[in-house]
């Protein structure tokens, strides 16, 4: 049983991570605290069985990486604004979500900076998606990291981020596939929330 668990962390580690996420939006008011800790031990276990892809200079990243987010930031607020015109009530959701778990101090965006993202992506890009291309297609593995990401943002409760998590998933894991280079991604990640947190925030 132990051989199994350890050649296959799928497994196990895919309730864990589900599980932690549930603890992180179980109590808005411990919030930062949980998420942290969540991703800290995603991050840990993604460390220590994956290997970091980085095959683009430090420039390159940078680069790619403002024109990457600055792309997925608008894909989201184009869907933002289309999800508006029907009716789905999207911006009520939108609201209550930017009030509860958005960024509101400097340590907010520090952990951000240095934890959440970096972790998110370690996690669920560099080593569910590789865990995945094991047993499927690579186009695959990354639907089905997308489709977990979006599952554990459920815990959020509200849908608009499921969807967001989805679509941001794909194109993260897309943009992996192709140029191989964790910064990149952490880059891009970090672009699209400065866009959607500070610069431009939904509701637009």
């Amino acid at each position: 049983m132990f051989t199994l668990l350890k050649r296959h962390t799928l497994i196990w580690l895919l309730p864990l991570s589900l599980y932690l996420y549930h603890l992180a939006f179980e109590n808005t008011a411990i919030f930062w605290y949980m998420h942290t800790f969540a991703i800290l031990v995603l991050m840990s276990i993604a460390l220590v069985h994956y290997s970091v892809f980085d095959e683009l200079k430090t420039w390159k990243s940078l680069i790619y990486g403002l024109v990457f987010g600055t792309i997925i930031y608008a894909i989201l607020a184009i869907g933002y604004l289309v999800f508006d015109v029907l009716p789905l009530n999207v911006e009520g959701p939108v609201s209550s979500l930017q009030t509860l778990f958005a960024p509101t101090s400097i340590w907010h965006y520090l952990l951000l900076m240095f934890v959440i993202v970096p972790g998110e992506e370690l996690f669920w890009r560099g080593y569910i998606q590789q865990q995945l291309k094991k047993y499927m297609k690579p186009p695959f593995a990354i639907l089905g990291a997308s489709l977990l990401f979006g599952v554990a943002l459920a815990f959020s409760g509200f849908w608009p981020s499921i969807v967001a998590g989805i679509v941001a998933g794909i194109l993260l894991g897309l943009l992996y596939e192709w140029k191989r280079s964790m910064p990149l991604l952490i880059i891009t990640h970090l672009v699209v929330l400065v866009l959607l947190f500070i610069v431009l925030p939904l509701p637009l």
